[in-house]
């Protein structure tokens, strides 16, 4: 029996950025192009640059719906949620307007997983400044995503061939880490790690928990979150039947995860777990939110507006974050996964 495309819809991000160009170049990849049926949600004047941009001859057509049968050749699916002006369109210049866009597409796109319409999303990057000065005052995707779909919690995980970490703290300063480092915290994203990672990527999976301070502490004489906090977290979490070990130490554990010894890292700050990740997965890293009741991946980089508009932006991250989803998609339907996973 032929196993079913997953339907995969895309947000095109920030218009004035790179996303439109990348999400052209990645459709052009015949292996993404197999892995899954798609729908953009964006702007078409906005899309139409960026298959200029990256010169793959496409032409649009528009659903409202990702479809369920191949378009034909050379067709990009496209669900109009905007109508934007040339002057809402300034590389590097976002508008109120754009960042509605934005908003609007990240809205629906998240509406048809919730109906069943499609099986995941995945997301070109965002101005979060853009987002805010249109009303709509988030952080940025994850949180926006979390209110949308009744989620209590959410992780982010960034994840590549060979390592996936994920944060107990985002994008928080350094000085108020430890303070948010709690067993509650801690705990809860153990939980999270283990059932989403053994539900989309590995059954039972051995997840590695950092410490916060360095060398865990040194039996107190850096720190005791380790012996407070974090200890008693994964103590807890293992009584639950979840195969976590650690505190361990940051400066020696990415070494042994990025071997294969562990499917999954619990970090407790961003730079802890990110900057291990980007240096082995720089180009091809994905950012994913677990937690939610649907699928969302994302590319691992912002709006380079550098970028915007020379025709040189990658679009290995958006390759593989639509890959991704269709692979976790085929996953959670009980399959094996997509072949492009």
């Amino acid at each position: 029996m032929q196993m079913k495309k997953p339907r995969i819809v895309i947000t095109m991000g920030d218009p004035t950025g790179v996303g439109p160009e990348v999400i052209a170049r990645a459709l052009a990849d015949p292996v993404v192009r197999g892995c899954c049926h798609h729908l953009v949600v964006g702007d078409e004047l906005a899309m139409a640059r960026g298959i200029a941009l990256a010169g793959t001859g496409f032409r649009i057509e528009t659903a409202e719906n990702v479809p369920r049968e191949e378009p034909a050749e050379g067709v990009v699916m496209l669900c109009r949620v905007a109508a934007l002006t040339a002057d809402d369109l300034c590389y590097g210049r976002p508008t109120v307007a754009s960042g509605d866009a934005v908003f609007r597409a990240i809205c629906h796109a998240a509406d048809l997983c919730l109906k069943g319409d499609a099986d995941g999303m995945a997301t070109a990057p965002i101005n979060k400044e853009a987002l805010n000065r249109a009303g709509h005052r988030y952080p940025g995707h994850t949180e926006l995503l979390a209110e949308l779909t009744g989620a209590d919690r959410v992780v982010m995980m960034l994840a590549g061939a060979r390592l996936r970490v994920a944060l107990v703290t985002i994008h928080e300063a350094l000085a108020r880490v430890p303070a948010l480092v709690t067993f509650e915290r801690v705990l809860a994203t153990i939980r999270i790690t283990h059932r989403d990672v053994h539900r989309y990527f590995t059954r039972n999976p051995r997840i590695a928990v950092l410490a916060l301070n360095p060398h865990c502490g040194e039996g107190g004489m850096f720190g005791d979150e380790e012996s407070r906090i974090i200890a008693p977290a994964v103590q807890a979490a293992r009584q639950e039947g979840i195969d976590a070990t650690g505190p361990l130490s940051a400066d020696t554990l990415f070494h042994f995860a990025a071997q294969g010894a562990y499917d999954a890292v619990v970090c407790m700050y961003h730079d802890q777990g990110l900057i291990p990740l980007k240096l082995l997965h720089f180009d091809d890293g994905v950012n994913v939110t677990l937690g939610l009741p649907i699928i969302r991946t994302s590319v691992d980089h912002g709006t380079a507006y550098d970028l915007a508009g020379t025709g040189k932006a990658s679009a290995e991250s958006m390759k593989a974050a639509i890959m991704m989803a269709a692979a976790m998609a085929g996953r959670r339907g009980g399959e094996d996964g997509a072949p492009c996973g």
